[in-house]
């Protein structure tokens, strides 16, 4: 076993403290990891929401870092490599999913960074709120050079959870994307559509984001709660990607959806309901996604290298992680938290 120190939720509370972790001993197949930089998603809330103080919890999936060590059989990473370590970590391999390198819907669930099942000891993982992390090397990434480590971070879960909806659905030159809710995805979504060459809009309830809409490269922003903004933008966009994370209607969202166009809904995963002539009337479509596949997740990569893109973000002390985790319960982040692992030691 291997121990490293983390953020660590243990007990009957959801409060963060610093406490010493075991990893397991490198398989063949496996990385060690030092973690430099790890995001801070709204999932991990969730995750410190669903406790039933029984079980420990490190969150976090979504890091960057550094190789330390390699299992015997790895190659393609050496120690000292750059990498990256989104929210997925092993996947069965032999399911029509995985074959068709979407190990993010692989059929017997795949391998969560944290709360999830090791599939050889059945071990609930732990995640990137940590000083190391130990991963099987098909499930990193090199780090393209030219990307800031710890902006690049909300890359491997925020990042890619937009960018395989918008490839999946050919978001290209000619195309015109509304992007609903512009927080840690939406910001996301902005960017990546407006390097793919769309001409592309912000939805929001606030005006006074459109400032900032526009300095991420929006062409437009409609303010949803205006009526007549919503009703002047009807049937003007092929895609819309919703990236709101609370309950709402998606009927006027629907509305701005083109002839055949797409509702992309990413930020809410619970039940939803609608009037399906919200769909009938022009042939739209609804739509979904989750994390990325293997393949996916180096082609956002490689694009944003590419292209500039990283998140905007706010970088804190590890130890800050509690008013972190507070302060993304009202909202007050623009656009991603990002905790710098090093005061870990």
């Amino acid at each position: 076993m291997r121990t490293t120190i983390s953020r660590q939720a243990h007990g009957p509370d959801a409060t963060l403290r610093r406490m010493p972790l075991k990893r397991r001993a490198l398989r063949a197949d496996d990385l060690a990891v030092r973690v430099d930089y790890c995001g801070v998603c709204h999932t991990d809330l969730h995750a410190l929401d669903a406790r039933d103080g029984g079980q420990p919890l490190v969150p976090g999936h979504e890091f960057t870092g550094v190789v330390t060590a390699t299992g015997a059989e790895v190659t393609g990473f050496a120690v000292g490599d750059p990498v990256a370590v989104g929210n997925i970590v092993d996947s069965c391999g032999t399911c029509a999913m995985c074959r068709a390198g979407q190990e993010n819907f692989c059929h017997a669930f795949p391998t969560l960074t944290y709360g999830g099942v090791d599939r050889h000891d059945g071990s609930t993982t732990q995640g990137g709120y940590s000083r190391e992390y130990v991963v099987r090397a098909s499930f990193a990434y090199p780090l393209p050079a030219g990307l800031d480590p710890a902006a690049a971070a909300p890359l491997l879960c925020a990042g890619v959870t937009v960018w395989e909806p918008l490839r999946a659905l050919g978001v290209g030159p000619g195309s015109r994307v509304a992007v609903a809710g512009l927080g840690g995805l939406g910001h996301l979504a902005v960017k990546i559509a407006v390097a793919l060459g769309a001409d592309t809009s912000v939805i929001s309830r606030s005006p006074g984001k459109a400032d900032d809409a526009r300095r991420l490269g929006a062409r437009e922003v409609v303010v949803s709660t205006d009526p007549d903004q919503m009703a002047a933008a009807r049937d003007s966009f092929d895609v819309v990607i919703d990236t709101i994370a609370a309950p709402h209607d998606l009927g006027p969202y629907l509305r701005l959806v083109a002839m055949d166009g797409t509702l992309s809904h990413l930020g809410h995963l619970g039940s939803i309901t609608l009037e399906t002539t919200d769909l009938l009337i022009g042939r739209k479509k609804l739509s979904s996604a989750g994390s990325g596949g293997r393949p996916a997740t180096a082609a956002l990569l490689a694009f944003c290298a590419e292209h500039g893109i990283a998140a905007d973000i706010e970088l804190l002390p590890s130890a800050q992680v509690n008013e972190a985790l507070d302060r993304l319960r009202r909202n007050d982040v623009r656009y991603r938290f990002v905790l710098d692992m090093s005061d870990l030691g």
